[in-house]
């Protein structure tokens, strides 16, 4: 297996597959690099370098006590382009890992970045405040922390339904990708999970928005019971300069599983054109 080593000595797992112009995966909350591999295939096998790393505390990397939070976690990805020597990279975040795409951007600046994806993606903010009251009541987060020190193996079982859209009639389930979600979910550390929940509801990212000079795209789906898209993706796009919004009728939070084959065309299209 794949390790580079960051500036505290943790060490954070990718797997970094084919040639040409990379293309890197930041995976959302509680999930890993496997939760890509739909998209990593697809995009291997049209000739490009698809590289997905497993955040700090997440998957196979080291799980840490400190160092569980965005700051950390853009420079970690920081790193990795680094160690890689990646140029022209298109970065590619989903939920927690758009936050990571746009604090990375934000962070460090796009020297070594040609666009971004940000899909279903947290920022700007979740959080409902006084300058954003149309988010979510930090009751909802106060509910995740609490699953996850209660029970975090029912938990992340029962957080698949919302997250496929799998609670919504006529919805066609599969427990074979919630077993996958599961298990992603168990093989991370509660510590850097727990921390985690604060870094996708409570960070603000609306400056880091304004900083990504690259083309962007933006997915969503518009039945995101996640990341509800009015909060997100729809006030992103007005605040990354060069953004194209895609919104999918219909679809879930894990769209990137349950619409894989037009999000898959769709990520070539851009990267492409």
């Amino acid at each position: 297996m794949s390790f580079i080593k960051t500036r505290d000595g943790t060490q954070i797992f990718y797997k970094d597959w084919g040639s040409g112009q990379p293309i890197v995966f930041s995976h959302g909350w509680p999930l890993s690099g496997d939760a890509w591999d739909a998209q990593m295939l697809f995009l291997g096998q049209h000739g490009y370098r698809v590289i997905a790393h497993d955040r700090r505390s997440h998957g196979r990397s080291d799980q840490t006590w400190q160092g569980n939070d965005m700051d950390t976690y853009a420079d970690d990805l920081a790193t990795l382009l680094d160690t890689l020597d990646l140029q022209q990279a298109v970065l590619v975040g989903h939920s927690t890992g758009g936050g990571e795409v746009a604090h990375t951007i934000g962070r460090h600046g796009s020297r070594r970045i040609a666009k971004a994806v940000l899909i279903g993606a947290v920022p700007p903010l979740m959080l409902k405040t006084a300058g954003n009251p149309d988010g979510v009541p930090m009751q909802v987060f106060d509910d995740i922390r609490k699953g996850v020190v209660d029970n975090r193996a029912q938990f992340f079982k029962d957080l698949t339904m919302p997250f496929y859209g799998y609670n919504r009639p006529g919805a066609k389930v599969s427990e074979a990708v919630r077993d996958a979600f599961w298990l992603q979910g168990m093989q991370g550390g509660i510590k850097g999970q727990y921390d985690c929940i604060r870094e996708f509801s409570e960070v603000d990212y609306t400056e880091d928005l304004k900083k990504i000079d690259v083309p962007t795209l933006i997915i969503h789906g518009d039945d995101d019971q996640i990341v509800p898209i009015a909060t997100s993706a729809l006030m992103a796009a007005r605040l990354v300069p060069k953004a194209t919004l895609k919104v999918y009728e219909g679809a879930s939070h894990g769209l990137a599983t349950t619409h894989a084959d037009r999000l898959n065309a769709d990520l070539l299209a851009f990267i492409r054109g």
